[in-house]
């Protein structure tokens, strides 16, 4: 499924709605035209930047809120967060806030991406490592 401000394209298999995912009624919307939890949310949003910092730093916090928000609603407990950053005081925060959430949080920055772009993206995941029985920390050379 993908959500965009923008029409695309169709494609086959693939529901759109056009929306922009920070409205109020956004998360309902997305929720029912999924139709059940979602294995990963992918935010690859961007603001519109004025060069006003302040203005800008708070189009980025609204985005990162909403992706975060989104998740929280639809993902599996097993799914996985991908959310586009920018360096900046608001990812810093948004970091922290991911990492109460996952279990691991990385921030990969793509090979491709032009050299004047300081975009990155943070990866959240929960912990799927399996628990070890405590019967088998527990055992000791020559007991069982």
């Amino acid at each position: 499924m993908g959500v965009d401000l923008e029409p695309i394209s169709e494609l086959p298999g693939v529901t759109f709605l056009e929306l922009d995912f920070t409205e109020s009624l956004a998360q309902e919307r997305i929720e029912a035209a999924l139709g059940g939890p979602a294995d990963a949310v992918l935010s690859d949003a961007a603001p519109k930047l004025t060069g006003i910092r302040d203005v800008d730093g708070a189009s980025l916090e609204e985005l990162y809120e909403a992706a975060l928000a989104i998740a929280s609603r639809v993902l599996k407990p097993d799914g996985i967060l991908i959310v586009k950053g920018y360096p900046g005081p608001e990812a810093d925060l948004y970091r922290k806030k991911l990492r109460s959430r996952f279990a691991r949080v990385s921030e990969v920055r793509p090979e491709g991406k032009r050299r004047s772009s300081n975009e990155f993206y943070w990866v959240a995941t929960p912990d799927l490592k399996p628990a070890r029985s405590r019967r088998k920390r527990s055992r000791r050379k020559g007991k069982s």
